[in-house]
């Protein structure tokens, strides 16, 4: 996915989590990982561009080394510390892979990488995935994390009147398997940490709201995040006025809702092409100076 997501600050059921300026948004680490801080391992969705990831963190204190282990115990990452990173010590480390196009359709270039939803989750195994550290004084951490296989079906039917963001929940994951190809022939029903998207349980929304501009404005960096609670009954947030009067007339900008459950995986749709602070003619898209070439 082109967004950053976070790992941010530990559900509750009303707990809402409001962030401006920049922002990372993937997964919440609920509680201590064993020897470490936190742990937590997560497959991520971008259901509108068709892309998948794996992130995970590992956060402990005066780190020299970080590893981590599959569920077959083969190692997957290490890092150590080198020269002055080893005089300062790690922390908190997060990665987030490669997320390549999960349909041929959505490859926009010959030879580009595609990773189908089944390919994905044949090389990732659920299971219990392990962290191993060692600290400035010798001291080994280690930690345990899941990893399932429920992904949360998609948001839908995005929008923005000017104040509010509304969603509603889904039963697929948009561009990488439809709801059909989920019921008749995608993974095994009876396989391990496997559910529908459509059944399984959001535990919170993740909702974002930016300018959409061009890489290295500013404006970029001005990003409302929120993430309330999966059982909210009116699917819609009210962007605070504050932000959006920090922002000029006619701001493009873009939606994105992630639906977060699953041990915290996350399916994300995108919604671009909305306007803040609408005055006259509106704001100009990209899309609109495309128009205008052709002419």
């Amino acid at each position: 996915m082109k967004q950053i997501k976070v790992i941010s600050n530990a559900l509750s059921g009303a707990a809402v989590v409001v962030i401006m300026g920049i922002t990372t948004t993937v997964a919440t680490a609920t509680e201590p990982c064993d020897d470490f801080g936190e742990c937590k391992v997560v497959i991520e969705l971008n259901t509108t561009d068709g892309d998948v990831g794996f992130h995970f963190l590992v956060d402990g204190d005066n780190l020299v080394k970080i590893e981590g282990m599959n569920p077959k115990g083969k190692k997957f990452f290490k890092a150590d510390a080198k020269k002055e990173l080893r005089e300062q010590f790690m922390t908190e480390t997060f990665v987030e892979s490669a997320e390549p196009v999960c349909r041929q359709s959505l490859a926009e270039e010959e030879g580009e990488v595609v990773v189908t939803l089944e390919e994905f989750l044949e090389r990732w195994s659920p299971g219990t995935y392990t962290f191993k550290g060692k600290a400035d004084e010798g001291e080994k951490l280690k930690g345990e994390t899941e990893l399932t296989f429920k992904l949360p079906a998609a948001p839908v039917i995005l929008g923005f009147d000017g104040s509010i963001i509304s969603w509603a929940a889904g039963v697929d994951l948009g561009k990488c398997a439809t709801e059909q190809e989920l019921t008749d022939d995608f993974v095994d029903p009876n396989g391990p940490l496997w559910e529908h998207p459509r059944d399984v349980e959001v535990d919170a929304w993740e909702v974002v709201f930016e300018p959409d501009v061009d890489d290295g404005d500013a404006l970029g960096q001005l990003k409302f995040t929120i993430r309330v609670a999966g059982t909210i009954a009116t699917k819609a947030v009210t962007v605070p006025a504050e932000y959006l009067a920090s922002l000029p007339f006619n701001t493009p900008a873009k939606i994105e809702v992630g639906a977060i459950g699953g041990e915290d995986n996350a399916s994300f749709t995108e919604k671009v092409n909305v306007c803040a602070n609408a005055m006259g003619d509106g704001c100009v898209f990209e899309d609109d100076d495309d128009d205008d070439d052709e002419d």
